[in-house]
């Protein structure tokens, strides 16, 4: 197991899916974790609670609205008031909405660059001096095999982790070398935001799978262990780097 004792790591969305799965990873390796979530109290509690029973530290939950600088910035204000640096920032944080073009809603689309692309601008824009304290910084991006390939019917969703990791791309060269920037691209994971096609619908998960070289869907603790070793020792000498963790499904087109 990585160790990473006394990593101060922030995860956005970090109560559920992937997120939730990142914070158990750190909080097993030593790292302390904040939590961040936009609504869901009760069950970033849960996860808090859970996190203190596997490494007694001073791990923090907020919520926040990632597309309110003004919130954003409280966000890093205690971060800045609790630890007085910060080491780790995982933008994981995202939605993942149908959009057909025939039928384009602006309202999906605004509301998808919100959440997946300017929210993770603020966040990185306002971690910036807390992340020049650390010695061993770096930023994470959850992206996507379809920021890589594009996703019929989920064309702004597609554009938005493109958009990331370009941004990934152009952070890592702005940031050196104090600072890496990396980006892990799930494809299909089974979390919450997938249960449709993937827990409720067996010909769609068949299909899903038959379409993947390794013929399986990721777990959220698949994508959950490379986020880790990105924010690593093991990763010093990596940024810039798009982490394809989907089973090989971006080799086919």
């Amino acid at each position: 197991m990585l160790a990473l004792e006394g990593l101060h790591v922030l995860v956005t969305g970090g109560s559920r899916g992937i997120g939730a799965a990142a914070c158990r990873r750190f909080a097993g390796a030593g790292a302390v974790v904040l939590v961040h979530y936009r609504d869901r109290h009760d069950v970033a509690e849960s996860l808090l609670a859970e996190l203190r029973a596997v490494h007694d530290a001073p791990h923090l939950g907020h919520a926040a609205d990632l597309a309110d600088p003004a919130q954003v910035g409280a966000l890093f204000d205690r971060v800045e008031r609790e630890w007085g640096r910060l080491d780790c920032l995982v933008n994981n944080a995202g939605v993942w909405e149908p959009d057909a073009l025939a039928r384009f809603d602006v309202d999906v689309y605004r509301r998808t660059m919100d959440v997946n692309v300017l929210g993770p601008f603020l966040a990185v824009a306002r971690a910036l001096p807390l992340l020049r304290l650390s010695q061993r910084a770096s930023i994470v991006n959850v992206t996507s095999t379809a920021g890589q390939r594009g996703e019929a019917d989920h064309s702004p969703y597609a554009a938005s982790k493109g958009a990331l990791i370009s941004a990934t791309k152009s952070w890592a060269v702005e940031l050196a070398p104090g600072i890496r920037v990396n980006s892990v691209a799930p494809g299909w994971v089974d979390t919450d935001m997938t249960a449709g096609p993937l827990r409720h619908d067996p010909a769609a998960r068949a299909r899903i799978e038959s379409q993947i070289p390794l013929r399986r869907v990721a777990s959220a603790d698949d994508i959950a262990a490379p986020i880790v070793f990105l924010a690593s020792e093991l990763a010093r000498h990596i940024t810039g780097e798009i982490l394809n963790v989907n089973g090989g499904s971006v080799l086919c087109g």
